[in-house]
């Protein structure tokens, strides 16, 4: 199955952003974009690929000791960005960027250990994926409203592991599915 470890953002932070996007795709040439729907807005701590069956009980086992050992951290989603001249629109993140990257450090480790390959670690940018494009778009401007926005902060508490299930049905702009398949408590979280 198709995995990765997330931090989701909560309802709250989530209606808030969900506006700022309908003012995006509001501004001319939008529709160049592929927008990404609200379920699947996350922070993607470490991808994870096609992972067999049998080694999703030991990255899990890893995960939840990764979870443990990191307590709750403030986040918020603030400003954006852009990957690859304009194929990925992202928000990004204020907060406790420090315990972000050290969640995601672990989470990283987790799947080493587990035996998941990870191919080369590449320092982490934390981003939540508004849209994305075949082809360069000028996104600069969607980066100059997002550039104003910060949503409400809230306390991550939280690590979850998340299927990703691709599209199969061929139509243009269906979105793939996440599902939270495990969910850990943050080390003292309630």
């Amino acid at each position: 199955m198709r995995l990765f470890a997330a931090v989701l953002p909560p309802e709250d932070v989530v209606r808030e952003l969900a506006a700022e996007v309908d003012r995006l795709r509001a501004l001319p040439g939008a529709e160049r974009l592929r927008w990404t729907g609200r379920p699947g807005w996350h922070f993607t701590l470490a991808f994870y690929g096609e992972v067999d069956d049998e080694a999703v009980p030991e990255l899990s086992a890893r995960l939840e000791r990764a979870a443990h050992r990191t307590g709750p951290f403030a986040l918020a989603v603030r400003g954006g960005g852009q990957f690859g001249h304009g194929r990925a629109l992202w928000a990004g993140a204020e907060g406790d960027l420090p315990a972000l990257r050290l969640l995601a450090d672990r989470a990283e480790a987790a799947a080493r250990k587990a035996g998941v390959p990870m191919g080369d670690h590449r320092r982490y940018k934390a981003h939540l994926t508004l849209a994305r494009s075949r082809d360069a778009v000028d996104v600069r401007p969607y980066l100059t409203p997002l550039a104003d926005f910060t949503g409400p902060t809230w306390t991550v508490t939280d690590l979850a592991l998340v299927r990703s299930n691709l599209p199969k049905s061929g139509v243009p702009g269906e979105q793939p599915r996440y599902e939270a398949i495990s969910r850990w408590k943050l080390g003292g979280a309630g």
